[in-house]
């Protein structure tokens, strides 16, 4: 009998060896340096980027891949890169985010990332995580399944496009954070919208050369990679005479839904198939506009980071064979305020098969995600405060985030020495329970105060954590896309209004949620979500707005090492940059 259960399982060993041979070591070199690029009214601007390009280069993996990424810092500027959406198990410190796994790479350094893509598939993108500079250093992370486009849940596209949405400014965004800093008041938005680096055709002095154009071929499928990399502008996505049937958000797989808008908050990733209307394929030179505007969720204009530029950035999607027939179609966009269909969009994807959802919570956590005000502190040397003697502030229960600025805390953690660096009391639920998304909220100075902390929650290996994100109409309502490194996590439910721990928990799915890495919080609402922290080291949650993380939107979880050598955390890598 064992005998021929050897031989029956003879195909899968080798099957199993031969998966494992395929795995490869993918490399690649950034040099991160000056650029020269003319764009809107100026022949001449300056900007940070990767091997000179904008965006930078498209970074191509198989799953099971070692992804290896040799970064010299030929930039004025300091410099770390974060693998937006890779989990990192067994490489914290590739993660990148500054100071919090590392210290950043001076100008004139360089460190090598070398991180493993097992168990991932779809679409992620790699940012710069030191101070605004990810505007300009970003680019696509894709990661193909082990058996090719045939291994694809869904019918293989003939074709695959990376589109990856970004915003533009016409001055140097270092400074404009540098001076959001000193003064303490948030910096403006910005100038453009982009579609691969691009700003379009509808910008004063748009030109030919500044207008991204797809090349389609009559009846072929194509598979959008879709990347939102603004800073602060969750955009909807639409293309004239096209709909979508989203098949992967964040890297993970979903049931087919089919939409004629897409709609993505910065940090988040959509793979969508292409629909044409009918004729649209077979039409030599048809040309049709991808365009994007702002999704503006805030409820009132008294939060000033969030007064977006209302202007569209547009794309040309061109069915080639022939000469172009007729100026591009324009596609009939949302308002920018329509929050209902913002809301069936991020909330009806589900998982495509059913998800283990952890049904026994070891932590519960309730956290505020609020705008607010704090006192002018010493990072503020030209302090501009309000009449109240206040400046801008953003927080997590209260608690307004802010870097330690001598050593990371990934390395203060594995050294055991955490004193002066950051201190384990994040707390589990807000110091005050107030009506979170009520307007008379606004008006009460004491729950919009804030305090500079560098809090962390720890976590026990393996435990499961559930956290309800809060949004407040404190300052204002607003959506935020909070972003988790190391690990996804399973969005159960999202609604309206102040969470209701009696009546909505009935709300939650708990068979097929969809997975992400970066939930969009409803504006005056909530989302609940559940992970395992399974993964020992420190990991940063933020929203993945700059100019809120700027002034204090994060914590950080600290996840203890696990009881084996390969469950803890191991030591830095020898080119570790010092601070």
């Amino acid at each position: 009998m064992a005998r021929s259960w050897s031989l029956l399982l003879l195909p899968f060993a080798l099957a199993l060896v031969a998966s494992v041979a395929q795995a490869a070591v993918v490399e690649y070199t950034f040099n991160v340096g000056n650029l020269s690029i003319s764009q809107l009214c100026q022949q001449e601007m300056i900007i940070t980027a990767v091997n000179g390009q904008l965006p930078g280069p498209t970074i191509v993996a198989t799953e099971g891949d070692t992804v290896v990424v040799h970064m010299v810092n030929e930039s004025p500027y300091n410099m770390t890169i974060h693998w937006h959406g890779i989990f990192q198990r067994g490489t914290p410190w590739a993660d990148g985010p500054a100071m919090v796994t590392q210290c950043p790479v001076r100008p004139g350094g360089n460190y090598t990332y070398r991180f493993n893509v097992t168990g991932q598939e779809g679409t992620l993108w790699w940012h710069s995580h030191f101070s605004f500079l990810r505007a300009t250093v970003y680019g696509a992370l894709i990661i193909k399944p082990r058996g090719g486009a045939k291994a694809y849940p869904f019918p293989a596209p003939d074709e695959e496009v990376v589109v990856i949405l970004g915003e533009w400014w016409k001055t140097n965004v270092y400074d404009l954070q540098q001076r959001s800093l000193v003064t303490g008041n948030p910096a403006p938005h910005a100038d453009a919208y982009t579609i691969n680096g691009k700003p379009g055709d509808f910008y004063n002095c748009s030109a030919p050369n500044q207008t991204h154009k797809f090349e389609l071929k009559q009846n072929k499928t194509y598979m959008l990679r879709i990347i939102n990399a603004a800073l602060n502008t969750p955009l909807f996505f639409k293309v004239a005479n096209h709909s979508f049937t989203v098949v992967a958000a964040d890297a993970c797989y979903t049931k087919p839904y089919k939409t004629d808008v897409v709609v993505i908050s910065p940090g988040q990733t959509v793979d969508a198939l292409l629909v044409p209307e009918a004729g649209v394929a077979a039409a030599v030179g048809g040309r049709y506009y991808m365009a994007v505007i702002p999704y503006n969720s805030a409820v009132n204009a008294a939060d000033p980071s969030f007064l977006y530029s209302l202007s569209n950035s547009t794309a040309i999607v061109e069915y080639g064979g022939g000469p172009a027939t007729s100026p591009p179609m324009v596609p009939d966009m949302p308002e920018y305020n329509d929050t209902a269909t913002a809301h069936r969009f991020l909330s009806n994807m589900t998982a495509l098969v059913p998800n283990r959802v952890p049904l026994a919570v070891d932590t519960h956590m309730f956290v505020t995600v609020s705008m607010g005000d704090t006192f002018c502190g010493p990072e503020q040397t030209m302090c501009m405060p309000d009449d109240k003697g206040t400046i801008f502030a953003s927080s997590m229960n209260n608690a307004s985030f802010i870097l330690p600025n001598t050593t990371s805390m990934l390395e203060a953690m594995y050294k055991g020495s955490i004193d002066g660096v950051y201190t384990r009391d994040f707390p589990d639920t807000p110091p005050i329970v107030f009506d979170y998304t009520a307007d008379a909220s606004d008006n009460n100075a004491t729950l919009k105060h804030t305090f500079k902390s560098t809090k962390v929650k720890t976590l026990k290996y393996n435990s499961t954590v559930q956290m309800v994100l809060q949004n407040t109409r404190l300052v204002s309502k607003e959506s935020h896309p909070m972003h988790l490194h190391g690990f996804n996590f399973f969005v159960l439910a999202q609604g309206f209004g102040n969470y209701n721990e009696t009546t909505d928990p009935a709300k939650f799915n708990l068979i097929d949620p969809q997975e992400r890495n970066t939930v969009a919080v409803p504006t005056g609402g909530w989302s609940v979500i559940r992970f395992v922290a399974d993964n020992p080291g420190v990991w940063f949650m933020h929203c993945h707005f700059d100019a809120h993380l700027e002034f204090g939107l994060g914590m950080v979880f600290e996840v203890q090492n696990g009881p084996t050598p390969e469950t803890s955390l191991p030591p830095p890598p020898s080119d570790l940059p010092q601070c």
